[in-house]
């Protein structure tokens, strides 16, 4: 039997994991959802025709899993409200808000909840999304295993036994979509100024970014054996690499991901307050 699903919160990452487990086959009938907003619950209702309450007790209270999808800024309070709810009913809790620890959901909740803190990536609201994974203590394998489904409706899933990991996944799948973004405009832009019109450069770059994941991810050899296939002696890839590697790309990457890395558990210390 399948367990009963509530969403907290029904904001696109939401969206995005109900429309996923309803197109792998999850039942809408054990699918809820709450938002405080009745023109949003009607949409929810017409879209994917799952039940949606205003009031988030009421809902907990018919749930198996719970799901906190709301923002980070709010968790505390929405976590505060539902507390006498969760205690009585002890779901398994998962949360998408970035940058929150376990033990602070734990301690707003009221104590002694398994918890499995995830923290998705933007692809996720188009099901290919890469999300990482940690459990406390409290989680059994069986509930490990829901929690694994439910995420994997918005892509790939990746386990990490130690909290401090989520910070280094935010850094590289959390914030990494964006790094390609830059990467693509400053390609775009560097077409344009060789002459190409702003059209053809943004297909060109765009193609050439899925074509080069698509090649990786289908490929028994790694991003360097790839990369030396393409690169030819003394020709037009290897004089590029050539440049990049002289402005020490990889140092500022490193660099990058390291910023990143910090920042995360500077958040996580600042929204996790008593």
């Amino acid at each position: 039997m399948q367990a009963t699903l509530c969403f907290i919160g029904a904001g696109n990452m939401a969206k995005s994991l109900i429309g996923g487990l309803l197109a792998s086959g999850y039942s809408k009938q054990h699918i809820i959802a709450t938002d405080p907003t009745p023109a949003q619950r009607d949409a929810l209702t017409q879209t994917f025709g799952i039940q949606c309450l205003a009031n988030n007790s009421d809902a907990i209270a018919l749930a198996d899993i719970v799901i906190l999808a709301v923002k980070p800024q709010i968790l505390q309070s929405v976590c505060q409200d539902i507390q006498n709810a969760v205690q009585a009913k002890q779901p398994l809790i998962l949360s998408v808000a970035a940058g929150i620890r376990t033990q602070d959901i734990n301690r707003w909740l009221g104590n002694n909840l398994a918890i499995v803190r995830t923290m998705p990536n933007t692809p996720a609201l188009i099901q290919t999304g890469a999300t990482g994974l940690f459990a406390n203590a409290h989680v059994s394998p069986a509930q490990k295993e829901q929690a694994e489904h439910i995420m994997r409706a918005a892509g790939i899933t990746i386990w990490v036994d130690n909290e401090a990991h989520i910070d280094a996944v935010t850094a590289l799948s959390g914030s990494g979509p964006a790094y390609y973004f830059l990467f693509m405009e400053a390609m775009e832009d560097a077409a344009q100024a060789l002459g190409l019109d702003a059209k053809t450069a943004h297909l060109l770059t765009m193609q050439t970014a899925l074509g080069a994941a698509k090649m990786v991810m289908e490929s028994s050899d790694d991003c360097a054996t790839l990369r030396r296939n393409v690169t030819s002696p003394n020709g037009t890839t290897e004089r590029a690499i050539q440049s990049f590697e002289t402005a020490q790309l990889r140092t500022t990457v490193h660099n990058a991901m390291q910023a990143a890395y910090h920042r995360a558990g500077e958040l996580a210390n600042e929204l996790g307050g008593v």
